[in-house]
């Protein structure tokens, strides 16, 4: 793998991680993102520069892509990467995109006998740092397995797991972030619950939280909130839509992604997630719902 020439689209947070792993590790990486200001570290450590999208895909064998949203991936995908597609290329996003898109573009992929995998990640920047990102993958398996190397500069061996065909991987990409986010929802409401009859954030912390477990989980929420960063507990709602997007594809429902969803977008707030995405907080939202009784104040992060 080392001697394919490979290009990387996006350099955000998570992609700017990840070219200085590949470069470090020895792989010809070529590198394009939107923002020239982002090129620098991975100019330094040693990357070529392409002028656009359409350019690297031109000048590398794989090409990978770390793209902030679905829809940024799909105008991409179909304007700058799948009109240069050659027979044996190989496309792979890292980011998380709508399952049923995936499919969709990876049939388009395979008619210019291109190959395309969807691998997106989880454990932000300081997974890549340290090698043990969880990586999902879908699509062609003879593909994933050509690809494993690769993926082990940024990921976690034992956490790189092939899942299915194309669209499997941002299925059990959105298992991951569903059970983060609900669960980090359900401890927020819980907090909001006690708050909402009076009762001291610190008392509930104390009483309710612990050292293992449910617990802990829920007292690292709790005392999130006690510092005035409950805006700032991420309940992943700039994925949801993408969710529930795919389960009304699939003709099922998600009922409690659902509400989270509707209920987040009553309160016109928005705040930068952490992966610098807008993002309306779960916690505004509730604050606003459920007062004690006399409180007049405005809805803050706490």
């Amino acid at each position: 793998m080392k001697n394919r020439k490979i290009g990387l689209i996006g350099l955000g947070s998570m992609g700017s991680e990840m070219a200085l792993k590949f470069l470090a590790a020895g792989h010809d990486l070529t590198v394009y993102d939107i923002n020239p200001e982002r090129l620098a570290p991975s100019i330094s450590a040693g990357a070529k520069i392409a002028d656009s999208s359409a350019e690297l895909t031109q000048k590398v064998g794989l090409v990978m892509t770390s793209l902030r949203s679905s829809d940024i991936w799909v105008s991409v995908a179909e304007s700058e990467l799948l009109p240069h597609a050659e027979p044996g290329q190989v496309f792979i996003d890292l980011g998380t995109t709508t399952a049923h898109q995936i499919r969709r573009l990876a049939e388009a992929f395979s008619e210019k006998s291109a190959t395309l995998l969807d691998v997106p990640v989880s454990g932000g920047p300081n997974g890549i740092r340290n090698g043990n990102l969880h990586m999902f993958a879908g699509g062609c398996r003879e593909q994933f397995d050509r690809c494993v190397l690769l993926f082990s500069v940024i990921g976690d061996p034992e956490r790189i797991v092939y899942c299915g065909p194309s669209g499997s991987g941002q299925i059990v990409k959105g298992v991951n972030q569903l059970t983060m986010g609900l669960g980090a929802a359900a401890y927020l409401e819980a907090v909001a619950f006690g708050v909402g009859n009076g009762i001291e954030v610190e008392a509930i912390c104390q009483a309710v939280g612990g050292e293992a477990g449910w617990r802990q989980h829920f007292e690292s929420v709790a005392n999130q909130v006690q510092q005035e960063k409950g805006n700032h507990v991420y309940v992943k709602f700039p994925e949801l839509c993408y969710f529930l997007d795919e389960a009304e594809h699939q003709g099922y429902e998600i009922p409690l992604t659902r509400a989270l969803y509707d209920f987040c977008r009553r309160e016109e707030l928005i705040v930068p997630d952490n992966m610098g995405r807008d993002s309306h907080p779960f916690w505004r939202a509730l604050r606003c719902a459920v007062r004690p009784s006399g409180d007049k104040t405005e809805a803050s992060g706490t």
